[in-house]
């Protein structure tokens, strides 16, 4: 599968979301939150590799690091009681999803 072909399939889907955002918060994050990357991604992984333990290894990390990933979101639900900008909401996301990665980490090894 051409890197082009998966390069312009997933800048659509992140441009539609971006752009719907601005009219449509709601439904641009119910389509965004719906697991299209990730069929996306499996789908090609299957296709370009015709591998089915590979896909399924990982299917199951993308199950164990999407509940994983909300900590991203936390900092966004408490944003009245922070009162932090928005740059300041992203930056303690980023480092709730780090820790959320190396506890994964931690745990899978364990």
């Amino acid at each position: 599968m051409p890197f082009w072909f998966k390069l312009v399939l997933s800048a659509s889907m992140i441009s539609l979301s971006s752009t719907l955002a601005g009219r449509k918060p709601e439904l641009a994050g119910w389509l965004i939150a719906l697991p299209i990357s990730s069929m996306i991604a499996l789908a090609l992984t299957q296709a370009e590799f015709r591998d089915t333990a590979r896909s399924v290894a990982f299917a199951r990390s993308i199950l164990v690091g999407v509940p994983l990933s909300l900590t991203f979101f936390v900092p966004f639900l408490l944003a009245e009681r922070l009162k932090l900008s928005f740059w300041g909401l992203y930056g303690m996301g980023i480092l709730f999803l780090t820790a959320a990665f190396f506890a994964q980490q931690w745990w899978t090894k364990s």
